[in-house]
């Protein structure tokens, strides 16, 4: 490729979000027009900026209405939530967890915050998301049950406790077909839907495919609270537990300080709660104009020679275009490309490193990871806000 496909590109993207002018363009800012604001000074009034006040119970009931979730339970992150629900599923230290290295390091700080260990299994090239056929494969050619009927690992004994896919960049990942295959092999599913605020898999939205899902809203999300994350739960039960254990495991009282649990301090702020309430009531607007997006780039790529290719949403599914992706024709045309937009003002970036290839996971067990490779050397995020 050339600079002049460089700058082709650029250009579009330039028209895309009224930059033209040379203005910066980054990679997904926040977009605050709605009642933000004002609920801020409501909650700032109301002297109820920490852990409980109304916005916090509010943001619970419309995430949960929003996603079909019977409950909602907010956190102060979604790695946290990650965490939570990890530990909500019963995975305990030593444990395996299965998930996919084309993620961000959240899904495996959170495995190695308990003590348990991540074994990457290889994505879709599709969906960018967790392989029910690399799953099920790994599986079958990796664990047996002992005496007691526990799924352990033939290599080393470690019980095989969860699977945690990821649904990148807001792409829906074949959640079903995971889910299937975790309840023939007797395996936890946990949900780490960080991304995909607004996507929807065969008409259902993310993350209420598991007992439980996780949420993020940091700065460069769909929406955000600043910081923040969400636990979404199909079981009251446990959700109630949820509540009960980022609370500090406190039992009620309108005094005494006893708590039951080892407890977490993980509850969101009234006051970022009351910026996730004035950003959910906008995201319809958001979704469309992302989607809008998308669509510009699609139709882009798809009249282009210069062999780059629009990651679109998978079959079946509904994206949110979190952040839009390309694939280069090679990792050289990737790194050239990834220099020159970023020297030109416009925010592009690669997808994440592997995680085998940081020195804390470096020696966890992985299969042959043939997509994921090609994800990594090839993909860039090209710039996704909110166009007003």
């Amino acid at each position: 490729m050339t600079d002049k496909n460089y700058d082709s590109i650029l250009k579009m993207i330039r028209n895309r979000f009224h930059a033209e002018d040379g203005k910066f363009v980054p990679l997904h800012a926040p977009t605050f027009a709605g009642n933000e604001k004002r609920y801020l000074e409501e909650c700032i009034d109301s002297t109820f900026v920490s852990s409980v006040g109304a916005f916090v119970d509010r943001f619970e009931r419309d995430m949960a209405a929003f996603t079909g979730a019977k409950r909602a339970v907010v956190c102060v992150n979604g790695t946290n939530a990650l965490h939570m629900a990890l530990m909500l599923a019963g995975v305990e230290r030593d444990d395996e967890v299965l998930t996919q290295s084309l993620s961000f390091i959240a899904t495996c700080n959170a495995i190695s915050y308990i003590g348990a260990h991540p074994v990457f299994i290889d994505v879709d090239y599709d969906t960018m998301g967790l392989s029910p056929d690399a799953l099920r494969s790994w599986l079958k050619e990796n664990t047996e049950r002992d005496g007691d009927g526990t799924l352990r690992n033939k290599k080393n004994g470690r019980r095989v406790k969860a699977v945690v896919p990821m649904h990148t960049f807001g792409h829906p990942c074949r959640i079903d077909m995971i889910a299937d295959i975790c309840d023939e092999y007797g395996i936890e599913l946990v949900e780490d839907a960080a991304e995909s605020i607004g996507s929807w898999y065969k008409g259902k939205h993310t993350g209420t495919f598991a007992r439980v899902g996780a949420i993020s809203f940091n700065g460069n999300k769909t929406i955000t609270t600043g910081g923040g994350g969400m636990l979404l739960f199909n079981d009251e039960k446990l959700a109630d537990y949820a509540k009960h254990l980022t609370t500090q495991a406190k039992v009620p009282s309108r005094w005494e300080f006893v708590h039951d649990h080892i407890g977490y301090n993980y509850r969101m702020p009234n006051i970022n709660a009351a910026l996730g309430c004035a950003q959910l009531e906008e995201i319809d607007g958001f979704l469309k104009s992302k989607r809008e997006t998308a669509e510009v780039y699609k139709n882009y790529f798809s009249g282009s020679d210069d062999g780059v290719r629009f990651m679109a949403e998978p079959e079946n599914s509904v994206s949110n275009y979190w952040l839009n992706a390309v694939a280069f024709p090679s990792r050289e045309d990737r790194d050239r490309f990834l220099e020159y937009s970023n020297d030109h003002g416009v925010m592009t970036r690669p997808i994440w490193e592997l995680m085998w290839r940081l020195p804390m996971f470096e020696d966890c067990e992985r299969d042959s990871q043939e997509n994921t490779i090609r994800l990594a050397d090839t993909i860039v995020n090209l710039p996704s806000s909110v166009v007003l």
